[in-house]
């Protein structure tokens, strides 16, 4: 008897590209036409054929006129779709948004500032493919187009998570990756408020590759990140990475504890052997209540933060929400032009 051999697929890959937009106003033309090259089937290096099939603008609410260009480009190519957001929910809930709106095998994110090349889609493929890796993130080979400070957090921010996760993966985080369609849109099905997108992905992920690339400077245009965005980007990545955290808030607590402990006996001897005689002990209390003060606030502040991701989520607060373009809703429609009027009224109509 002899075994069906498996029938091999000649199709392209399909891929949809997914761009969240928070200010794109100056830069988001320039990056959709160097993917418009790549609807016409493309070979990879690797030998891989594969066409960009949709490209989908999800608009984040940003500060600039973004929505007329993701409407302009629309209606003037045929695989640009927008996908509108009722209001500001951040760039990993915009592509979640964008994700589950996508249909294709595989699916590509990438950033609205000009920085990640299309032409490194092929090599991200190649490289998916090569390891059988449904997550494959694009490495930067040359050093990140930020400042220094951002970088230096940025390093820092994933080697926080990398200990807490205990994986290396968190190294690799990038907003350039390359996603199994099917992977993608469960992510986008289930993934609560407040969690981090590429954690998220990690849970149900069989294997994560890397793909070294060369990333470009940014548009013209400032970063829509601040001190404060950043530390809200990573205070959510530290809280999705599970509950290490909180066994560390234990591990903190019962050292404390254990310093207490100490600094009781030792007050306790120098007592009774007479060295503490005379002595107020203000500065040691102060010392320890503001320890174990500061300890115990830290500890309730983290234990509050997990709380709080878990009550929005009981409370089914979503991790975004699509709508239609809001020009095409009633908030589109504008007041009509009120009549012309003669000196004896309204003008009627000839005839």
């Amino acid at each position: 008897m002899t075994l069906a051999q498996p029938e091999t697929d000649s199709t392209p890959h399909r891929i949809s590209v997914v761009i969240p937009v928070y200010q794109g106003e100056k830069t988001l033309v320039g990056v959709v036409n160097e993917l418009l090259p790549y609807r016409q089937m493309s070979t990879s290096k690797g030998g891989h054929d594969y066409v960009i099939s949709e490209v989908l603008l999800v608009f984040d609410h940003g500060p600039d006129d973004s929505a007329s260009v993701i409407r302009s480009l629309t209606h003037s190519i045929d695989i640009v779709r927008g996908v509108w957001l009722s209001r500001n929910f951040g760039q990993h809930a915009a592509t979640l948004a964008g994700m589950a709106s996508a249909g294709g095998d595989w699916i590509v994110t990438m950033d609205e500032d000009g920085q990640h090349d299309p032409a490194a889609i092929g090599d991200l493929l190649d490289t998916a493919m090569e390891q059988n890796a449904s997550v494959t993130y694009a490495m930067p080979s040359n050093p990140a187009p930020h400042g220094f400070l951002r970088n230096v957090a940025s390093r820092g921010a994933k080697r926080a998570v990398r200990f807490l996760l205990s994986s290396d993966d968190a190294t690799s985080y990038q907003s350039f990756r390359l996603v199994t369609g099917e992977v993608a849109r469960s992510v986008a099905a289930y993934a609560g408020h407040g969690v981090y997108l590429d954690v998220a992905m990690g849970w149900i992920a069989d294997k994560t590759a890397t793909c070294p690339v060369v990333l470009r400077e940014e548009g013209d245009r400032r970063s829509g990140y601040r001190l404060r965005s950043l530390l809200s980007h990573f205070w959510r990545m530290v809280i999705s990475s599970g509950t290490r955290g909180l066994r560390m808030v234990s591990l903190v607590g019962a050292i404390f504890a254990l310093a207490g402990i100490g600094l009781a006996i030792y007050f306790v001897i120098a007592y009774l052997t007479g060295h503490g005689a005379g002595q107020q002990g203000w500065t040691s209390t102060m010392v320890v209540l503001l320890v174990s003060t500061g300890a115990i606030l830290f500890a309730l502040g983290v234990i509050a933060e997990y709380v709080g991701v878990n009550v929005n989520m009981a409370m089914g607060k979503p991790a975004y929400l699509i709508v239609s373009d809001p020009a095409l809703g009633p908030l589109g429609k504008t007041r009509p032009k009120a009549p012309v009027q003669s000196p004896s009224g309204p003008v009627a109509d000839a005839g």
